[in-house]
């Protein structure tokens, strides 16, 4: 732990004199043994970890402008689950990979660091923001540790590389357009230059998409636009390489459906127990909302309880992605390279809403005697203008007076519009220096970033005889000024990574990697509006404010690969990671959301940062039988101590997405250590281009190695008990020898491709085991089995003056089948939040090259 930021520059100096492991984060091929087919699933890289490759070609197949982390779903070890068949929908996605969650892996687009994908980033965006799906060259997964050079300071258990295609060396134009199920329409047109210049040194190309889809169980449309250009010089003594990103995008959210399931001996309400398979909401219609939906003082169905529906729900996101990269050649054997890039994001996450289920943080605000309440005369949730049942000060008729009077106070609907609106402002430099030395490769690395972001949770008023000006599709700061800013949350975070690695060919059949690297973060979060006393659950005082910096100067990695016979190889790779505090203000997850000063000073003073050491080995192969038929497979076997697992227990659970609308702090406790053991087993069997079948099986076995207790307020929660069964007792939670909610124990992925003259027919099998929804495991969802479904035919070549032309048909669930996607899992028993299944859609696409 540092308390001061002197050594800041110093270290960043390293800078100059480091290496990104460019061949990881840069667009050059992926050393595989498969590297020259690009349309199959690579599970044989040649490295020290466990990876896997997805090229181009493989990832439009699944869904023309499938979103990179929904294409890895079908590689070993990987769930990525969302509620719409593109994987965009950013509020209910979910990725787990070997039991760590997604804001627990690293990501980067061309080795540009994308952040931890939590909802509401505060630290970087979502690979298919950051890149046009049909620009995407390949996604690698390391599903056991990231490369040391990975630039991200949450990659624990793994990292996910998305690497942009390069410009083409001939001039070209390549255009798609797909139709489908619910109103869908996609566009994509891609401009490339060819190679020009003297030497034809230079290439580039410029490109552009828009989507538009109806929500498939309410009145939501789901797009956006986005456009990317990208160039390249490779000259004789370096290459310099720009591109640059605009996205712009509305997504319409999804309600979760609470599900409540009572202990062993215990009843449940039928509020309760009301649980719809969907929740659909009731934009445009605001007429039938307000008038026979809600009640005139704006409050839902008491008898629908937690699963009441909003007006709408959508999140607006706006992004400005670029970099410039040099790689000078200083000798045949020293290349140095350095990246600049910058992000710019502005956003808003909104919820229209009853007021009554608000009522919490807007009365204190409207309301002008609220300072003078009495604490048990405020009105409840869902109960705006009912006195409670204690109320003395109050008569039945003075608080439906002045439940009226909020009411009229925040437009005269009985609605109220809640934002999360954000703001990013980043940029860093990336350097690299590669040197080959004899029998060695050697790497310096570093990686530095400044953030500058800001969370504003603000409230706005809907307005009855103006409806218009509240709709998914408008920020709601364009259209009027808000009611009142509830809080504003401010941070600067100065992220600094280095690292050291050598790559030793000791012999023709052994290499062996060592390495190191320290991770770096000086972060420092104020709240310049606080929330007025009473507005947020679990709040003492005001909002904590102040400096944490952390810093881990070792951190390493050793690995080798033997080759057995030059077809088998064996590997082995262990390695410790560090996930650095979430400084994001708007929300639980890091210790500036916690409920008090003195609970962030504690983490300030004596936490200690999640980390992880990972353990795994395993055997590849690749073997030719003649005739044309191949195999590729790999086992891979994997341990990992999880050391210091953070827990954010919610003060205010249920609700949208499983938190309530109105927010509130977080307990956030160290729980202790979780360990993980797991298989995963791929292959790729090819008969010729005619047939291939891949499949991959995975196995996890995640679980808690302690209680805690419930009733933590410093940074230490783990009980060292394990009382066992379900029941909290005593303030204990027994979560000891417990799964991991939300990551199944097996999963199996099938890709079967058949080929025929012009016609390829791919189907693809997901089976995803029973998740464990609780903390204590006390409930679960069932596992389930989605198959889709690819048809295209080819144009023949020479019969159309085209260098392709292709009409595809994609069936997403292709049975229909009803289930659990994502799980939103806040709870240590009885109860957890879950979204539906998308149903059977279909979309088909017509593509051409000329």
């Amino acid at each position: 732990m540092i308390r001061s930021t002197s050594s800041l520059f110093a270290l960043a100096s390293a800078l100059l004199f480091a290496n990104a492991a460019f061949a990881q984060t840069a667009e050059a091929p992926v050393e595989t043994a498969a590297a020259d087919d690009s349309s199959t699933i690579v599970i044989t890289a040649k490295s020290t970890r466990s990876a896997t490759a997805i090229p181009q070609v493989e990832i439009q197949k699944i869904l023309p402008g499938v979103s990179p982390l929904k294409a890895v779903q079908t590689l070993p070890g990987v769930l990525y689950i969302t509620a719409d068949p593109w994987g965009y929908n950013e509020q209910n996605a979910q990725i787990f990979i070997h039991g760590f969650a997604g804001n627990q892996l690293g990501y980067t687009m061309d080795g540009i660091p994308l952040g931890d994908q939590s909802y509401g980033n505060y630290n970087g965006l979502s690979p298919q923001r950051a890149v046009i799906s049909e620009n995407v060259g390949r996604v690698v997964v390391a599903t056991g540790a990231g490369d040391l050079a990975t630039a991200s300071n949450s990659n624990l258990g793994g990292t996910v590389e998305t690497f942009s295609s390069n410009p083409l060396q001939k001039m070209g134009v390549q255009a798609a357009q797909t139709v489908g199920s619910y109103s869908t329409s996609r566009t994509f047109i891609r401009l490339d230059s060819g190679a020009f210049g003297a030497d034809g040194s230079n290439s580039a190309y410029i490109s552009a998409a828009r989507q538009h889809a109806r929500a498939w169980d309410f009145n939501g449309n789901q797009g956006g636009y986005q456009a990317n250009a990208k160039f390249v010089h490779d000259g004789k003594i370096g290459k310099l390489t720009f591109f640059f990103d605009y996205n712009d995008m509305t997504q319409p959210n999804e309600d979760a459906t609470v599900f409540f399931k009572p202990s062993a001996g215990g009843t449940a309400t039928p509020t309760q127990l009301y649980t719809p398979y969907t929740k659909p909401f009731f934009y445009p219609d605001f007429g039938t909302y307000r008038t026979a939906y809600l009640s005139p003082l704006g409050n839902s169905p008491a008898t629908e309880g937690s699963n009441y529906r909003n007006y709408y729900s959508d999140a607006q996101r706006t992004d400005y992605l670029g970099y410039i990269r040099y790689d000078a050649h200083l000798s045949d054997r020293l290349t140095l390279s350095t990246t600049g890039y910058y992000h710019h994001n502005d956003g808003a996450g909104v919820v229209a809403g009853p007021l009554g289920q608000s009522i919490t943080p807007a009365q204190p605000y409207p309301d002008p005697n609220y300072a003078s309440l009495p604490t048990n005369c405020r009105f409840g949730g869902n109960a705006n203008g009912v006195r409670p049942a204690a109320c003395t000060a109050l008569t039945n008729a003075q608080a439906a007076a002045a439940g009226a009077a909020l009411v009229a106070a925040t437009g005269g609907s009985g609605l109220i519009t809640r934002t999360t609106e954000y703001r990013i402002d980043r940029g860093g430099v990336i350097a690299a220096l590669n040197a080959e030395i004899g029998d060695h490769k050697i790497e310096l690395g570093g990686w530095f970033e400044h953030n500058s972001t800001t969370q504003w949770r603000r409230w706005y008023g809907v307005d009855v005889n103006n409806p218009a000006s509240s709709t998914p599709y408008i920020r709601p700061l364009d259209a009027a000024a808000p009611l009142f800013t509830q809080y504003q949350g401010e941070a600067r975070i100065n992220q600094l990574q280095l690292h050291i690695q050598d790559s030793w060919q000791a012999t023709d059949k052994l290499l062996v990697q060592a390495g190191f690297k320290t991770s770096a973060q000086w972060a420092n979060g104020w709240f310049p509006v606080q929330p007025k006393a009473g507005s947020l659950s679990g709040l003492a005082g005001g909002l904590p404010q102040g400096r944490i910096n952390t810093l881990r100067w070792f951190l390493p990695a050793f690995g080798a690969t033997y080759d057995i016979n030059g077809h088998e190889q064996v590997y082995f790779n262990v390695q410790k990671n560090l996930r650095q505090y979430q400084a994001y203000l708007a929300g639980g997850g890091g210790p500036w959301f916690t409920g008090s000063q003195a609970a962030f000073d504690a983490f300030a003073q004596q936490g200690k940062p999640e980390s992880s050491w990972t353990y795994e080995g395993g055997l590849r192969s690749r073997r030719n039988f003649g005739n044309d038929i191949g195999l590729e497979a790999q086992i891979n076997y994997y341990h990992v101590v999880f050391n210091n697992r953070l827990l954010a227990i919610s003060t205010n659970p249920g609700g949208i997405a499983g938190s309530g609308i109105t927010g509130g702090t977080s307990i956030l406790v160290n729980v202790g250590d979780v360990k993980t053991d797991g298989v995963d087993a791929a292959f790729t069997l090819r008969f010729g281009r005619t047939f291939s079948l891949y499949n991959a099986t995975s196995y996890n076995l995640s679980k808690y190695q302690s209680d805690y207790t419930s009733a933590a307020t410093g940074i230490g929660a783990a009980t060292g008990s394990c009382i066992g069964g379900y029941l909290v007792t005593n303030g204990v939670v027994p979560t000891c020898g417990k799964q991991l909610p939300g990551t199944p124990k097996w999963m199996n992925k099938t890709v079967a491709t058949l080929s025929g003259g012009p016609f390829e027919l791919q189907v693809i099998g997901d089976f995803v085991g029973r998740r464990f929804a609780t903390f204590t495991n006390d409930a679960s969802v069932p596992s389930y089995f989605l198959t889709s479904l690819r048809l295209a035919a080819k144009v023949p070549d020479n019969v159309l003056p085209l260098r392709k032309a292709e009409i595809a048909l994609n069936v997403t669930n292709l049975t229909d089948k009803k289930g659990v996607s994502s799980l939103s899992i806040g709870s240590a028993t009885n109860s957890y939040s879950a979204y539906p299944i998308a149903p059977r859609q279909w979309f088909l696409t017509l593509s051409a090259a000329y």
